[in-house]
């Protein structure tokens, strides 16, 4: 039997798996938490890796690794010095200091469409180029020492490589706000606006390249952002979107063309097979469900069971879930809104179920978004530690429009680096067939049920205003 081994550096933890390269089963997985933070120094990712990894390689098998593949959170800024040490913490995608920073810059060059025309994006706070604007501006001594800017992915790639220079991929690399996907190139002059000079940058290696190998004698896969892992783990194909439920909350389908949303709401990225994955990303998701049970003083299940025994549109509730600012619409200095309340609304089941549906409200603006720049959506999968809540199952058909399938428990991000090594090892056109088995939502709402959650999302927006 051929091993991969697939690594997900996630926010809060790394998970590594190892497969079989031809079937894609999983034989063995392991994982180790990351600090709770907005930024890391990025040695802790190592440790995380080999206390991950470590005990899978313990019975001698480390040998029989025939390739490895790394996916990362997207965005992230890992900044080294002409030696190739790191000269500050990493700042991750979910740090908002750059908020100033992205807003000067998208005026820099002329205004959101000038943005998404040039790199299919409009910077948020979340985007690399916006942190590198901020660290030039906050932290000039650091900066002067800076040579090179490195994606997570990247930097642990790197770290695993025996021999070679620091690479890259197309679908890491779309998030970063200074290389375009429809051109397939850099660009500099982006970095220099926001840096004040140019950077060295990693080399953007192709899908199923084989960009070096590890002092073991495996083969590394080019590996890619966490978005794009999901979707290949999950082999997404045209008509599908993920609605991934986890930290942050994630729309996002395959399409043969790249997209420029000038509103930003959209984000026009690359896939990790040579297409495009248009995406919008929510920061408030699963933990709006965590918070609540906190409010309420219960278990999350209970929450489920109060959202379930509700009325649609909660009485007229209405939870606006911008708990840690928000990202999309870019609200980073939001707060959450509780809207409708009287005393006859005033009950935690109402209360339960106007988070569910305000967390979904977010997730349907976002497939909307997707649908009004011609990607198509016939199905959904439905991903992430928030598609476990029984009220999320139960609510998402009616609210997201589409049909809802549940994939089987697995750490898909993981999988589908694993699957890009196996792609790497064999060579070919495409990436080995490897099956996903999905449950499907099978209940259908009823027409009264998509009018309230229409009045909700309605009610949602009005907010904002």
């Amino acid at each position: 039997m051929t091993l991969v081994l697939g690594v997900d550096l996630g926010t809060q933890s790394t998970k590594v798996v190892v497969c079989d390269a031809d079937s894609g089963e999983v034989l063995r997985s392991g994982s180790a938490p990351h600090p709770d933070a907005t930024e890391v120094e990025p040695g802790v990712w190592w440790d995380a890796f080999t206390a991950a990894g470590g005990g899978l390689l313990d019975d001698g098998s480390a040998e029989n690794i025939a390739a490895m593949g790394v996916a990362g959170q997207q965005h992230g800024m890992v900044c080294l010095d002409e030696r190739g040490d790191v000269v500050r913490p990493a700042l991750l995608w979910n740090d908002i200091r750059s908020a100033g920073a992205a807003t000067e810059l998208v005026a820099d060059l002329g205004g959101p469409a000038a943005w998404a025309h040039a790199v299919g994006s409009v910077p948020v706070a979340s985007f690399t180029v916006t942190k590198l604007r901020w660290f030039a501006r906050s932290e000039p001594k650091l900066a002067d020492r800076t040579a090179s800017v490195l994606l997570p992915h990247d930097w642990l790639t790197d770290m695993l490589r025996e021999h070679g220079s620091p690479t890259t991929d197309r679908g890491d690399a779309s998030g970063t706000g200074y290389w375009s996907p429809a051109m397939g190139t850099y660009r500099p002059d982006l970095v220099e606006l926001a840096f004040g000079r140019e950077l060295a940058l990693p080399r953007v290696a192709g899908p199923a390249e084989v960009v070096g190998e590890t002092s073991g004698g495996a083969v590394l896969s080019a590996g890619t952002g966490d978005n794009m892992a999901a979707a290949l783990g999950l082999g997404l194909g045209p008509g599908d979107a993920v609605v991934s439920i986890g930290t942050s909350g994630t729309v996002f389908a395959v399409a043969q063309n790249p997209v420029a949303d000038p509103s930003g709401i959209v984000a026009g990225f690359a896939d990790a097979t040579g297409r495009y994955l248009p995406l919008v990303c929510t920061l408030n998701a699963a933990r709006v469900l965590t918070a609540t049970a906190d409010l309420l003083g219960v278990p999350l299940s209970t929450v489920d069971d109060l959202a379930l025994s509700a009325v649609p549109g909660a009485g007229g509730l209405t939870l606006l879930p911008y708990l840690d600012g928000e990202r999309t619409p870019n609200l980073p200095a939001a707060r959450g809104l509780l809207a409708g309340l009287t005393r006859t609304n005033a009950s935690p089941a109402n209360l339960a179920r106007a988070a569910v549906e305000g967390l979904l409200c977010g997730l349907a603006d976002g497939l909307d978004a997707l649908r009004g720049q011609g990607v198509p959506v016939e199905r959904i999968l439905l991903i992430g530690g928030g598609a476990g809540s029984k009220a999320v199952r139960a609510l998402a058909p009616a609210l997201l429009g589409a049909p809802v399938a549940i994939p089987r428990p697995a750490e898909y991000v993981a999988l589908g680096a694993a699957r890009q090594a196996a792609w790497a090892l064999r060579g070919g056109a495409a990436p080995p067939e490897w099956p996903v088995r999905v449950d499907s939502v099978t209940a259908e709402p009823t027409e009264a049920v998509r009018v309230a959650y229409g009045e909700v999302r309605t009610r949602a927006a009005g907010l904002l205003k």
